[in-house]
């Protein structure tokens, strides 16, 4: 080979390597789409997902949501992102279905979507990332609530968000599935407080003027669980009305310390944003497919195996009370 030929040959390889290195470096951009903006749960992922996007080295996480917690505020943001051509969509759903129009928009598009936290219809998606199982969870929920009711039993209500949320009607079906184990355990009602403060508030004092004797508010929502505990409060029921659920050990402590709450549960939401961003990253680029069967890294969280739906749990809920709050709570 001449020495023209050999420069010319080498000159086009160190460009091939120029060109693959750029695109290897070239910025991943997931966004992070919380059910609404200013809620400590989903500022809690989001720094999770910061901390994974650290990690990568070549990915920009973009945190947004709708002011409020309605499918139409996340339609007008996923639009924002499908016109912004993001690599990759991760989204906490207010709707299951209303959502799918324009998630199937943004995946023609060649826009990775999934679902954590609270689910999107299979067709609107390539996979779902679940905090912990609806099984879980739901057990969880009435075995806490049981073991602080008196001798006997008593009566119990739920205080939930919205009537569409995927995530919160899976975990009181599973609640319900559970309850014949638990005959102590009456429940009386549900209610929803939409992951609004003060709408939930007043469910919560509406439960404790409607059902005078009422033994334990049980809300699935690190919302609802605060406006309920600050409710019983309010009312002069602690002792009498206890609160639990999930909720986040930063905004729960001084309840538990009150004693309004013997005892809440929650995942790390912290991990639940980290994960999802690495399994959006690992799809977005082509090291992970989802299908049934797909074992999908979840960095130092570990590997989530999806099932026949595409879906799969990230952890176990665990359980917060007055002998560990104070270790968790300045964490989240």
């Amino acid at each position: 080979m001449s020495i023209v030929r050999k420069l010319l040959v080498t000159a086009a390889a160190t460009a091939a390597l120029m060109v693959g290195s750029a695109h290897a470096q070239e910025t991943v951009r997931i966004a992070l789409v919380a059910k609404a903006l200013g809620i400590g749960f989903f500022e809690a992922a989001n720094e999770g997902a910061q901390e994974a996007a650290k990690e990568l080295g070549n990915v920009e996480v973009i945190y947004t949501g709708p002011t409020d917690t309605t499918a139409e505020g996340q339609i007008e943001v996923i639009n924002s992102l499908i016109a912004q051509n993001v690599d990759a969509i991760a989204v906490s759903a207010n709707d299951t279905d209303a959502l799918v129009p324009t998630l199937k928009r943004a995946m023609d598009r060649g826009i990775t979507v999934i679902s954590w936290d609270s689910g999107v219809a299979p067709e609107g998606r390539q996979m779902h990332l679940n905090p912990s199982s609806n099984q879980l969870i739901g057990e969880m929920c009435v075995k806490m609530a049981a073991e602080h009711l008196p001798e006997g039993g008593g009566e119990v209500a739920i205080l939930s968000a919205s009537a569409t949320h995927t995530n919160q009607n899976n975990w009181i079906a599973e609640m319900k599935k559970v309850l014949p184990e638990y005959p102590g355990v009456n429940l009386v009602t549900t209610v929803y407080g939409d992951d609004l403060a003060d709408k939930s508030y007043r469910e919560a004092q509406g439960l404790i003027q409607s059902y005078p004797n009422l033994k334990a508010i049980i809300a699935p929502t690190s919302v609802g669980i605060v406006a309920a505990a600050q409710a019983v409060t309010d009312a002069g029921k602690i002792g009498e009305i206890n609160v639990t659920g999930l909720g986040l050990p930063s905004e729960m402590a001084a309840h538990v310390e009150s004693g309004a709450s013997k005892s809440f549960a929650i995942w790390n939401p912290i991990d639940l944003g980290y994960a999802a961003t690495m399994i959006a990253y690992n799809l977005a680029t082509g090291q992970a497919t989802a299908e049934p069967g797909a074992q999908i890294s979840m960095g130092r969280v570990g590997t989530v195996t999806l099932d026949q739906n595409n879906e799969g749990a990230m952890a176990e809920p665990f359980v917060y009370d007055a002998s560990n709050i104070e270790q968790f709570k300045d964490i989240f």
